[in-house]
């Protein structure tokens, strides 16, 4: 074998019938291509997911009216139920996938458990109580204030369940933490529930919302969130390189330099404006946040930054699908996602909760 400096680089002579090594990146070109092949795929499926959900809905519109109405040339009716109910649809439910997909990718991998989801830990919940009770106690009634109250509800609930979970150890256990979630969710989603009941004029107002839905999610109800989602977006990309080590153990990450405890807060940070963000948008929607994570590892491999970009486009898939599902499952009306979502999430809770590993955790 020989070597032969190229450009400054080193190229070197391969076998025959092998690609050659780019010694720079320390890639073959073919891995790379077959590492971009998930994020065409993913980017394809969005793109459709997209036009699905302009084009399907319960009010049936064809796709050249539709079209129309996009551009301007629609008749009036087809531009309201293009422009007012089917693009903010679309843009909530892209903004809620992706954040309940980020922030499950997040839990999971901070907390190496494949179980965590911000649904199942109790995290949408204690953002609905939170939402619930300035509803009913204090006549909170705008997008920016609600979006203030289940980011706190959120916040409040992942550290007492981490803490518990825990048991003051580095490491949670998977079972016990889901335990401990599953329960205070429980007892949060009763609160809830009385504080609905008997609250009449809340009970009103939360009725679609508190089971996870876009209906009427105009942009007055999505754009004040938004600066919410965008900083939780930023603090888990800031905290993706880190997690690569600490899935590899506590011990091992500050071996490595990483600071366990800056990764904590980024991680409980970025968990907390999203699972609160998302919950103020839509209500709690469970199981999203449990799934996406799973399917993008089984495409993309263990690098959490990748894990985290995969699934803000998997999420998005998932959320948009999921509500053109309910659009038409029982027409005339209509399926809040939520609903949809725990069909596909339920069966994977189990499947997973079977195995003794899942997706490499």
């Amino acid at each position: 074998m020989t070597d032969d400096v190229v450009g400054g680089g080193i190229a070197t002579a391969e076998p025959a019938g092998r690609a050659p090594v780019d010694a720079r990146a320390g890639v073959r070109p073919t891995h790379r291509r077959h590492r971009a092949l998930p994020l065409l795929a993913g980017l394809g499926a969005l793109a459709l997911a997209v036009v699905l959900s302009l084009l399907v809905g319960a009010n049936p519109i064809s796709p050249d009216a539709v079209w129309s109405a996009l551009t301007g040339a629609g008749s009036g009716e087809a531009r309201f139920v293009v422009w007012d109910q089917r693009v903010p649809r679309t843009v909530a439910a892209l903004a809620v996938g992706a954040s309940l997909g980020v922030a499950g990718a997040l839990m999971q991998a901070f907390t190496r458990n494949p179980l965590a989801d911000p649904g199942i830990l109790g995290v949408n919940a204690g953002a609905g109580l939170a939402v619930a009770a300035g509803l009913a106690f204090l006549g909170v009634t705008a997008p920016g204030e609600i979006a203030w109250l289940a980011c706190g509800g959120a916040l409040v609930v992942t550290l007492v369940v981490y803490a518990i979970g825990s048991g003051g150890r580095e490491r949670s256990s998977a079972a016990r933490l889901t335990v401990t979630g599953v329960a205070f969710g429980a007892v949060l989603a009763g609160l809830t529930t009385g504080i609905a009941i008997t609250h009449p004029d809340a009970f009103d107002r939360m009725r679609g919302w508190n089971a996870g839905s876009l209906l009427e999610r105009d942009l007055g109800v999505v754009v004040p969130v938004l600066p919410f989602l965008g900083a939780g977006l930023v603090l888990a990309a800031a905290s993706a390189r880190s997690l690569n080590a600490i899935a590899l153990g506590p011990d091992v990450a500050r071996a490595q330099g990483v600071s366990v405890g800056r990764s904590r807060v980024l991680v409980l940070a970025a968990v907390t404006l999203l699972a609160g963000g998302a919950t103020a948008i839509a209500g709690p929607i469970a199981f999203v946040g449990l799934v996406v994570p799973h399917l993008v590892r089984w495409t993309v491999g263990s690098d959490q930054r990748r894990i985290l970009a995969g699934s803000v486009v998997v999420g998005c898939v998932l959320v948009l699908c999921s509500d053109v599902v309910g659009r038409i499952a029982v027409l005339p009306g209509e399926m809040p996602v939520g609903l949809v979502t725990a069909f596909v999430g339920a069966p994977v809770l189990i499947a997973l909760a079977r195995r003794r590993t899942a997706s490499g955790l």
